[in-house]
């Protein structure tokens, strides 16, 4: 059975969607017969996951390392790698667009092979000027004043964020489109595709950092590039075979709809717009007047404008394509989420380092709080299998809410350092002067942070931070114990357990948008998605920077709880205007 109703509709092509029972019924007439495990390990998924599995590895050994890296080159200052998260939220931010209309425009198997080319060989090179940068750096230094310095530190951060942007068009490629194809449009596979998918990229998360980190712990930094290099050259090869053995074994993967090449549109639009001129001088009196001739023949502009017009045009119709989707308020709602501090980033892990919390029992949480989101993954194929994709997501939306109220009562808990007076932050000005060294209880505990070389301004929230806590937090007080753990307690139940239905929203969003985006358009309406992501991300670091101080952070709990809140009324929104729409068509 099709369900052609709720097809996504674009350019003539109708793509339809299967529903469980179809599936189920031909997964009841496949294990008829003879299945074996050969079968499994040759067919499309395993290989994807493989791939994948792989993909994500890598990704997240590069990601912790290059911030390692980056502070280890700089005297253990984190300027660069503020630098470098700001070049590449904001490429991301810019080219979003664009990397996902390149995706929509070319065949599938030359998408995916380049993309994982150019960013495997982006950190191979990198590496290798990282392991010449740390084995020759005083030599290096000595060269043009050090201005050979600042170059190796500009090619690394360039062939850093090249590489970033290459995996996001592969992810893009792969778990947006690829991943559509191989389950035969059929709904129930998808999800199980999609939830495999996020259950090894949790698992890789927690594992690869370590792995990566005890290298160059146990070893050395030009090691660690080494172990890296190997890495993705030997991660290049296999993803390479399997993805072309996929696209092999799935014919579907080669018949992709065409899209209107954008530099052809920009000239038909150019060509109409000399039409429309010549219209215009048809219509205009005869002018004798040589100098007023020449005035009005204006020259085409330069090659290289007509071709940034066509680029600025091309992000302008993404970000359009993107607003015009029936799943906008959705994708909104889940970029709302990327603004929030209440995550296993630096910036949570290093506000309990303040607290007392020590480093063993940060790495347990992150642990306890990786199953949680497996939890999530697991939920969410239940919850869509038994009341629908719509109400999973409204149903996650109230799991994560209720779970994050935790974190807002840890605000006013006991052993609480939180100073709300940065909402009115001159309401108190002269009593405080007045007080003199007069504080709060618990003050003599909410320690601020330094503003020395090694303060976290812009932690890369993909990485896993605690086990360099030693190095970012040097300067901290350790080992004092606060008057009550109510406050840090209810804190940290509040994230892990949000971490269950914050994963299944994902995952609802993720396939929403899967399933409601036209064939022509999921690369570059799934690149606005990542730039939205970025964009709110960013704020989520000027929040940080804003109040830095660890009594102001029960401020940041707040306003990100705030933000979460609007992300979910705005997944409410949708869902309401998609209820009825279904009743509607019924």
């Amino acid at each position: 059975m099709s369900l052609r109703a709720d097809a996504p509709q674009c350019g003539g092509v109708v793509v339809e969607f299967e529903s469980d029972d179809s599936g189920e019924a031909r997964d009841r007439k496949a294990r008829t017969k003879p299945a074996t495990a050969l079968i499994y390990l040759r067919g499309p998924k395993f290989l994807i996951y493989v791939s994948g599995a792989l993909s994500m590895w890598g990704d997240r050994m590069w990601h912790f390392a290059i911030s390692v890296f980056l502070i280890e080159l700089y005297g253990r200052n984190l300027l660069l790698t503020a630098i470098f998260g700001l070049v590449v939220a904001g490429s991301v931010l810019l080219l979003g667009a664009l990397i996902g209309d390149w995706v929509d425009r070319n065949p599938r198997n030359k998408v995916a092979h380049a993309s994982l080319f150019i960013q495997n060989i982006s950190v191979t090179v990198c590496s290798i000027v990282l392991m010449l940068v740390f084995s020759y750096k005083q030599w290096i230094e000595q060269i043009w004043d050090g201005w050979l310095t600042v170059v190796c530190y500009t090619v690394v951060i360039v062939l850093a964020d090249v590489a970033n942007l290459a995996s996001t068009a592969l992810t893009i490629a792969i778990q947006r489109d690829w991943i559509v194809v191989i389950t035969g449009y059929n709904r129930g596979h998808l999800a199980g595709m999609n939830a495999t998918m996020r259950r090894i990229d949790q698992v890789t998360n927690i594992l690869a950092p370590l792995a990566v980190g005890q290298v160059m712990t146990l070893a050395s930094n030009v090691v660690g590039c080494g172990f890296i290099l190997g890495w993705n050259l030997v991660s290049l090869i296999v993803e390479f075979i399997f993805l072309s053995r996929v696209y092999r074994i799935v014919p579907e993967l080669s018949v992709k709809p065409p899209v209107e090449d954008e530099h052809e549109a920009c000239q038909h639009r150019n060509r109409g717009r000399r039409s429309q001129g010549d219209a215009k001088e048809r219509e205009a009196p005869v002018v004798t007047s040589q100098d007023d001739c020449s005035a009005r023949k204006i020259p085409d502009p330069p090659l290289c404008v007509r071709r940034i017009r066509c680029l600025l045009s091309t992000c302008k119709d993404g970000w359009r394509a993107y607003y015009r989707q029936p799943v906008f308020l959705a994708g909104m709602g889940l970029a709302f989420l990327y603004t929030t501090v209440l995550g296993f980033d630096c910036i949570t892990t290093g506000y309990a380092y303040t607290q007392g919390i020590s480093g063993s029992l940060l790495s347990v949480l992150m642990g306890v709080s990786a199953i949680t989101g497996l939890m999530g993954t697991v939920m969410f194929t239940k919850l869509r299998k038994a009341y629908g994709l719509v109400n999973t997501g409204i149903i996650s939306s109230c799991l994560h809410l209720g779970c994050l109220l935790l974190c807002v009562f840890s605000v006013f808990a006991p052993g609480s350092p939180a100073d709300l007076s940065l909402f009115v932050p001159l309401a108190d000005s002269n009593a405080s002067s007045e007080a003199g060294g007069m504080s709060r209880p618990g003050a003599e505990r909410a320690y601020p942070l330094r503003r020395s070389s090694n303060m976290p301004l812009l932690p890369d929230r993909s990485s896993i931070h605690w086990t360099n806590n030693t190095v970012l937090f040097e300067n901290m007080p350790s080992g004092t114990a606060p008057d009550s753990y109510v406050s840090i307690v209810l804190l940290f139940l509040g994230v892990i357990t949000a971490r269950i239905g914050l994963w299944s929203f994902d995952l609802t969003v993720t396939q929403l948008l899967q399933e409601n985006i036209c064939v022509s358009e999921r690369g570059v309406v799934n690149g606005v998605q990542s730039s939205m992501n970025y964009l709110m991300d960013l704020l989520h670091f000027i929040m940080v920077i804003s109040a830095p101080q660890p009594q102001h952070f029960g401020v940041l709990v707040i306003i990100s709880v705030l933000f979460i809140t609007s992300g979910h009324v705005m997944y409410f929104l949708y869902a309401r205007k998609a209820k009825r729409k279904q009743i509607g068509d019924t």
